[in-house]
């Protein structure tokens, strides 16, 4: 039996793309500027928030697509065990 994907893929996607656009543009800047004015700093403090934003969704997603995955888990565990006792009733 197989297990369907749910949209928590996709969003870790775009959110891990978020995660390294984010480093991208704090790394680019950090590159570029060797005085700091004003405006880069204002840069760093935006990319910094969407790194942050960015990544607690991202362990949000990953920690509710593990809670699925263990929920189903569980699920499927007791079905197969009811049937077993089921199995074995009928032969006793």
């Amino acid at each position: 039996m197989s297990v369907s994907k749910s949209d928590n893929a996709l969003i870790m996607f775009v959110n891990g793309v978020g995660v390294a656009i984010a480093y991208g543009m704090l790394g680019i800047s950090l590159w570029l500027s060797t005085n700091v004015p004003l405006a880069t700093k204002g840069f760093w403090a935006m990319a910094i928030l969407l790194l942050t934003l960015a990544l607690i969704n991202f362990v949000k997603y990953r920690f509710d697509e593990k809670l699925s995955e263990d929920r189903i888990a569980r699920l499927e565990a007791a079905r197969n065990e009811k049937l077993l006792e089921e199995y074995s009733g009928d032969k006793i």
